[in-house]
């Protein structure tokens, strides 16, 4: 069963939630939830690779893991999903990059609203565990290893997805990191939004309940004293070179993930 996550504007994980016993049992490691995170990816990938991984099934394994964050001892708290519900257009969510949980979790928040898919590094679409589950959501691929390819790419397969009202998750961080330095938040998507004529939406996050791990940065720790914040922002629409508008975006993480 879905939890019911995208009815509001606000979402807060229950008191009343059950702590799974074997969590428990278990001392609170990682274990339960590394061993449910494992189900939930080999389940899709075998869907992936029958050619039955359609949007419905991305989603709900995406709540799966969701709920599985709240079964392990997790709270999650997310505000703004009507900024995501109100879109009448494509739109480009530009969001920090902390751990592997957004990726995870955000098609279970956003693709019940909006269609979506992502802009994603080639690793993630040839890892062995996800790559068939990757490739059959049409992400944006990119290398990372050159600037001027992977722009060109963005701009013109991101305006393809526009075109046919498909919004784009991007991550303009290089890679995932727990600190957030401005410098490193590149102005790809705000250029994007640009040359497409569609609005921008911030959004910040604060992932840290999962961890990176010392063997598989996949398969971290997790930290039940951190609560998952997500943050969607209000659309921005984009001006000339986006400039402006991508300060913005990179003061509203800020100011989120310095009240969190």
């Amino acid at each position: 069963m879905r939890p019911e996550i995208t009815r509001e504007n606000e979402y807060i994980t229950s008191g009343d939630t059950p702590h799974l016993l074997l969590d428990r049992l278990t001392f609170n490691s990682r274990f339960v939830f590394t061993e449910l995170f494992l189900n939930t990816v080999f389940k899709s990938r075998r869907q992936a690779r029958k050619g039955k991984y359609y949007t419905n099934e991305w989603i709900d394994s995406s709540h799966e893991i969701f709920t599985n964050v709240e079964r392990c001892g997790g709270r999650i708290h997310i505000t703004g999903m009507d900024n995501i519900r109100n879109s009448r257009e494509p739109v480009i969510l530009l969001s920090n990059h902390m751990s592997t949980l957004e990726t995870m979790i955000f098609p279970g928040i956003i693709q019940p609203l909006i269609d979506v898919t992502f802009v994603v590094k080639d690793e993630l679409v040839n890892h062995w565990a996800f790559k068939d589950v990757m490739q059959s959501r049409n992400p944006i691929v990119l290398s990372r290893a050159n600037p001027r390819e992977d722009f060109r790419i963005v701009m013109e397969q991101g305006m393809d997805r526009l075109r046919n009202n498909i919004s784009i998750i991007i991550f303009p961080q290089s890679t995932r990191k727990v600190a957030f330095n401005p410098a490193e938040f590149n102005s790809l998507g705000t250029k994007l939004a640009a040359k497409a004529g569609v609005k921008v939406v911030p959004v910040a996050i604060k992932t840290d309940f999962w961890g990176f791990g010392k063997f598989s940065k996949y398969l971290g720790p997790i930290d039940r004293n951190k609560i998952v914040h997500i943050a969607f922002g209000e659309p921005i629409t984009v001006n000339g070179s986006g400039k402006e508008e991508h300060l913005r975006v990179v003061d509203f993480i800020q100011s989120h993930l310095e009240r969190w």
